[in-house]
């Protein structure tokens, strides 16, 4: 719980003893510009138990970067005890910020990875009712836990966004250059729980979206798996997708939070595989809003709306591949970025470009292919290279993004892709294991015998539903 009341953090003396020089009198100007707020102790019994930390950083060379720093205090609810600057004693034309905090080892690994990013991390000292269990957590990534935490990771744009390539097809129309920055600021501009923001799209990307939408559907019924069939027609019933219309995403989203507990929130371009996979954990799939140059239909170098609600979304409607998907997701939580690399590898070649067997026949349900009309039909020619779905040797293919794949890979079923990504997942190597709370929308993590037993205890209940439901149909076939 916060406390009304606002105080800026309390300054003591330099380590040294020094007289205040120039470099804290700047210290003192930055840290009144801002303000924060104070976190009352919480009394509840099973909060995470505190103790008194220590942080050590030095600036980097930008301006308002203390400010910066300390906002990330504030914004993840670490009390600052005590705040000093001292002369650098690596650098004497440096000085050092010296911070005393209020925090577990949870609060101060997650602020740890934030700071990195704005200051270099000279020393720490982990609170002071540290444990081993705690200190194998100390290494591990920052994660979100909560699905409003994506707020703070989904911004985070690699590639495009407002910005093109060179050889990018709309790089030298200034007019889809604008109309670009546009859906960027949306996106940009969009926090969780905000509906999302409704688009009057152009003509011209109306036509486009056309003549896609035209020509896949010619193929899809003889190239894509039977789920996929099943729910298109869902998404024309409910989101208006035709030919001559675009589908909105916040009725996209709605109509998938109903079928399978996903949700849409708009992006402006390329995510890291991290981030992007984090989304997945939460059932929540990060989408583009914008529509692809008018001068190749048929082309994009990057996902655009058309690739995503035709590609993505009817599959995402389907039980089976949503829970595959989230696993996913889930499995990338904190592991190691050799791990996550491996584990969006095997996400391409599935969820984009994987194939499935159905009544003795290859059939598409990646949306790479159900959103490429070359691509599609090329992979199910005969004429291109299929294996069979193995994470350990499918995690080491190499991606292509530029021309058709190499190899493509083949399961049976989106249940046995599952499973095998299930006992592959078991291979991370993480200190804990996480679990999706529907309920809360965040993520449990299992690490210790009290959230085992939580866990347990919830199962168990779980159980003896379907004892009473067995119970009760057992009743009424006189068994």
């Amino acid at each position: 719980m916060y406390s009304n009341k606002i105080e800026g953090p309390r300054r003591g003396r330099s380590f040294d003893s020094m007289n205040i020089g120039f470099e804290e009198k700047l210290l003192n100007n930055e840290i009144n510009k801002s303000t924060f707020t104070k976190i009352e102790e919480n009394s509840e019994k099973n909060a995470p138990q505190k103790g008194r930390a220590t942080i050590i950083f030095s600036l980097k060379n930008e301006v308002g970067g203390l400010v910066k720093a300390l906002k990330l205090f504030q914004e993840n609810h670490v009390n600052l005890v005590h705040i000093e600057s001292r002369k650098s004693k690596r650098r004497n034309s440096e000085f050092e910020i010296f911070v005393d905090c209020d925090s577990n080892h949870e609060q101060l690994n997650e602020i740890i990875q934030l700071l990195r990013k704005h200051v270099n991390v000279v020393d720490m000292e982990p609170p002071d009712n540290s444990c081993l269990q705690e200190e194998d957590m100390y290494n591990v990534p920052w994660f979100p836990k909560k699905i409003s935490d994506l707020d703070k990771c989904a911004n985070r744009v690699l590639m495009y966004g407002s910005e093109l390539d060179a050889d990018h097809p709309g790089f030298k129309d200034n007019v889809y250059r604008k109309r670009r920055k546009y859906f960027a600021d949306l996106a940009m501009a969009y926090k969780h729980g905000d509906p999302i923001p409704r688009i009057e799209f152009t003509e011209e990307e109306v036509k486009t979206w056309g003549v896609v939408y035209r020509e896949l559907n010619k193929l899809y019924p003889t190239h894509a798996c039977r789920e996929y069939l099943k729910n298109l027609p869902l998404l024309s019933k409910y989101c208006e997708c035709r030919e001559d219309n675009i589908p909105q995403l916040e009725d996209v989203s709605r109509f998938l939070r109903e079928r399978t507990g996903f949700t849409i929130r708009p992006v402006a371009g390329y995510l890291s595989p991290r981030d992007f996979l984090a989304g997945l954990a939460f059932r929540v799939f990060h989408c583009t809003q914008y529509v692809r140059h008018s001068s190749d239909p048929l082309y994009t170098p990057e996902p655009d709306t058309c690739h995503e609600l035709l590609g993505h979304v009817p599959l995402l409607a389907e039980p089976s591949f949503a829970q595959f998907s989230q696993e996913i997701g889930l499995a990338s939580l904190g592991a190691s970025d050799d791990s996550v690399q491996k584990l969006a590898t095997c996400y391409f070649f599935t969820v984009e470009f994987g194939l499935c067997k159905q009544e003795g026949q290859l059939r598409a349900y990646g949306a790479g292919l159900l959103s490429s009309i070359s691509e599609l039909k090329h992979a199910l020619s005969g004429n291109a290279r299929i294996m069979p779905f193995d994470p350990k040797v499918t995690s080491k293919q190499e991606c292509i993004i530029t021309t058709f794949q190499d190899v493509y890979f083949v399961s049976d079923s989106f249940e046995e892709a599952k499973v095998k990504m299930r006992e592959f997942a078991k291979t991370i190597k993480r200190p804990f294991t996480v679990r999706y709370n529907p309920y809360t929308q965040s993520v449990d993590v299992l690490k210790d015998t009290p959230s085992i037993n939580s866990v347990v205890e919830e199962l168990r209940h779980e159980l003896d539903i379907v004892g009473d439901a067995l119970s009760r149909l057992n009743k009424q076939l006189g068994v």
